[in-house]
């Protein structure tokens, strides 16, 4: 009985996550389907595109999406926008997309679509507080959460040229967020788990899907030039910085989810 009531919980913990994570499913969904399916009279690159100006529009119009959440969504894009710029420039060449040029939908090096995988991000974040229940214990204070996200996006930019302070930021995010309990709710219980394992746990399946876009050649990293192989590991660290930052912005809007609790 104790074991069909955990795979029970289990089963709504999936689900959950599940419509949490619909609008980055949903694009992992095209990566795969354009990758297998040439869709004629339109570039790949567009089609993804229009894919997701379509699901964002009904998503507002069926009220998945509220007026708020679709604000941050937009903010994610901007700032996303402004960071793929300078990652694809070719005097940086973090990474490229290799068919950019038969796009219309496109800024210099950048496909549009591109700010909506970091939105996808936002949205699952923004949509967990609905649908896991989400909220917090013993959370810093909040100013430390913003001097995080800042000095993350700052850090994408300047550790090409100056020192690379992402160590600097681990460490300040394992000393205030160490005590820091993520509680949520998707059954009958109430649970919790380290916020710190939240975001950990997150980074790595978003590695995950980094790695579903890359195999589908939607783009690549020098590294993946010649063959596919998997992405290094160390860019979950890097994914768990942006998740930081990712989670400052939702929580523009979530902000009394945030229990400053000291006890």
């Amino acid at each position: 009985m104790h074991m069909r009531a955990f795979f029970t919980e289990l089963w709504y913990f999936f689900t959950a996550n599940l419509r949490a994570s619909c609008f980055g499913v949903f694009l992992l969904s095209i990566f795969l389907l354009t990758e297998v399916v040439t869709i004629p009279l339109i570039s790949r690159y567009d089609f993804i595109f229009l894919a997701a100006v379509i699901f964002q529009v009904c998503a507002l119009i069926f009220g998945f999406e509220r007026l708020k959440e679709f604000f941050v969504i937009i903010l994610f894009h901007v700032l996303a926008t402004i960071m793929e710029l300078f990652k694809t420039n070719p005097a940086i060449g973090s990474w490229t997309y290799p068919a950019v040029g038969g796009a219309i939908f496109t800024l210099a090096s950048v496909p549009l679509f591109t700010g909506f995988l970091y939105s996808a991000i936002g949205s699952y974040i923004s949509r967990s507080f609905t649908f896991l229940k989400l909220s917090y214990q013993r959370f810093p204070d909040y100013y430390h959460l913003w001097i995080l996200a800042v000095l993350s996006y700052v850090n994408f930019f300047t550790h090409h040229f100056f020192y690379d302070i992402r160590y600097i930021l681990f460490a300040y995010v394992l000393i205030i967020f160490f005590r820091t309990k993520v509680h949520f709710q998707v059954y009958k219980k109430e649970r919790s788990m380290p916020f710190l394992l939240t975001v950990f746990l997150t980074a790595f399946f978003v590695w995950i899907a980094e790695n579903i876009g890359t195999f589908t050649k939607i783009w690549f990293y020098p590294s993946q030039l010649e063959y596919w192989r998997l992405i290094s590991l160390g860019k979950v660290g890097s994914w768990f910085l942006l998740l930081i930052l990712s989670f400052a912005l939702v929580s523009i809007i979530y902000r009394n989810k945030l229990q400053h609790d000291t006890a």
